[in-house]
């Protein structure tokens, strides 16, 4: 399933989600551009087995990787989960506090992998951590919305279907899960792929997150 777009609409133009995006994009076309991209991911993604709790040096890494993606399909996706799901999380909790929630929830993220494979050499880079946070403080505040998505049928063709918000982003999650358990046989010599469990935990941080908020601040 791809979302197309959810029929929620956002109270307060979400320009801090707009400038997400545009830094992203800003940042993937300028490593598009450079004569050696993979020696800018290696200086700027998280490469679990270089991290160092005790120096401070090692941290800057955490948020750099969140800005950094492998492809077009990588940095597409990314962004349009950002733009549905994000307006309304920002609307929600205002421009600053979403800023600093999207990163807690990326360096959440950033974490969750690192705790299944601390040792791994690969670079972990991309946005998807911190907007798995998105998509969990979506399931925690806006659950009974509606998304409308795109769904392969039998014959090879798509079809446009309204589900709740719930079901769409529980039954991502599930696969995440699944996903997740089913990598861990090679994930400390796996070449590349999806940090399954970035987006487990990013989503879990995201819904912890929003549901502390939901109580203190807005009910």
């Amino acid at each position: 399933m791809f979302p197309i777009r959810d029929t929620r609409t956002s109270d307060k133009f979400p320009f801090i989600n707009y400038l997400l995006i545009l830094i992203n994009v800003a940042i993937f076309l300028y490593q598009m551009t450079i004569p050696s991209p993979d020696s800018f991911i290696a200086q700027f993604g998280f490469i679990p087995q270089n991290f160092n709790f005790t120096n401070p040096i090692s941290y800057y890494s955490i948020f750099t990787s969140m800005f950094l993606h492998g492809g077009w399909f990588h940095i597409l996706s990314n962004m349009w989960f950002l733009h549905i799901f994000g307006d309304n999380i920002e609307s929600e909790m205002g421009h600053i506090k979403y800023l600093i929630f999207y990163l807690i929830s990326g360096m959440g993220a950033v974490f969750a992998q690192y705790a299944i494979a601390p040792n791994s050499p690969i670079s972990l880079i991309g946005a998807s951590g911190a907007i798995s946070g998105v998509t969990g403080a979506y399931f925690a505040l806006f659950k009974h919305s509606k998304i409308e998505a795109a769904v392969p049928t039998l014959f090879g063709f798509w079809d446009i279907i309204t589900l709740p918000a719930w079901f769409f982003l529980g039954y991502w999650f599930v696969i995440q899960i699944f996903s997740g358990v089913g990598s861990l046989v090679t994930i400390e010599t796996a070449q590349g792929g999806v940090a399954f469990f970035a987006h487990i935990g990013g989503f879990v941080v995201g819904y912890v997150i929003a549901k502390i908020l939901n109580v203190k601040s807005y009910k």
